[in-house]
């Protein structure tokens, strides 16, 4: 999938992909890629093997020891998720530390996860599901990152994902949803990865999932996500409208939602 040519014609840079992340990708596309080698090469990166254990360490992950090192963090959670993890905070570490970007990245934090363990529940690419969950608002990032002085207000007012759009349409000509598809692209995300953070806020708001994507599966578990988020009380209306879209069972879909909603739930409250 090509970036909207119309997005090389603004002046929004689209950070590069760090060489250590754009390693890791490669290493995962290795059928025989193991423990060892994912390791390897995240501590090879001093600052970015910190971070990871500190992530893993936090109380999002329910560990029930403290973990001493990549290796270790591997053997506990899997390569995969590991490897989200370190996406994670490699794509936070190509914008500024601020403020106003904290709470971006701790919702993504958690709607990765969600979406990457119903991802494993359900025979998906679960992979793909917690980049597709991490990735989702980093064209917010992008675009404070651009010109946070005239960002920081959007960012500021009141309402929904919808209205912000709007707002960043009007103000510099492009919505974040369309800069954080192309900085997935840019990154090699796979392609429903792709779709899901570029159509999230449509299916976020309407229920309805583009027909015309060949893989709809992530498009739902975003929607479902972000009702375990935001409104858990709709959370059986999420799943009956979305699941069907994506050809999943809505009753292995609630199921496979409470269950991890529940495991992060507990994690957060130990």
């Amino acid at each position: 999938m090509a970036i909207d040519p119309e997005l090389r014609t603004l002046d929004i840079d689209i950070p590069t992909q760090p060489e250590a992340l754009a390693e890791l990708s490669v290493l995962l596309t290795n059928a025989e890629a193991n423990l060892a080698a994912v390791s390897r090469l995240i501590e090879g990166d001093m600052a970015l093997a910190a971070a990871v254990l500190k992530a893993v360490n936090s109380s999002l992950y329910g560990l029930k020891g403290r973990v001493q090192s990549v290796q270790q963090a591997v053997t506990y959670l899997g390569m995969r998720e590991i490897a989200a993890v370190t996406f994670e905070m490699g794509l936070r570490a190509v914008f500024p530390d601020t403020v106003e970007l904290a709470p971006i990245w701790e919702r993504a934090s958690v709607r990765g996860l969600l979406m990457g363990r119903l991802a494993r529940e359900l025979g998906l690419d679960s992979w793909a599901a917690h980049s597709a969950g991490l990735f989702e608002e980093c064209g917010k990032a992008v675009l404070y990152r651009h010109a946070a002085a005239r960002y920081r207000p959007l960012l500021r007012a009141p309402g929904n994902d919808t209205s912000l759009a709007s707002a960043e349409m009007a103000t510099f000509g492009v919505s974040h949803d369309a800069l954080g598809a192309a900085l997935c692209e840019t990154w090699g995300l796979a392609a429903p990865a792709v779709a899901s953070v570029r159509h999230h806020i449509t299916v976020q708001s309407t229920g309805r999932i583009p027909m015309q994507l060949p893989r709809r599966g992530l498009c739902a578990l975003s929607a479902i996500s972000h009702t375990l988020m935001t409104s858990q009380a709709d959370l059986e209306a999420t799943v009956e409208s979305i699941a069907p879209q994506a050809d999943l069972e809505s009753a292995l879909v609630l199921r496979a939602a409470r269950r991890v909603m529940q495991q992060i739930e507990e994690a957060l409250a130990a």
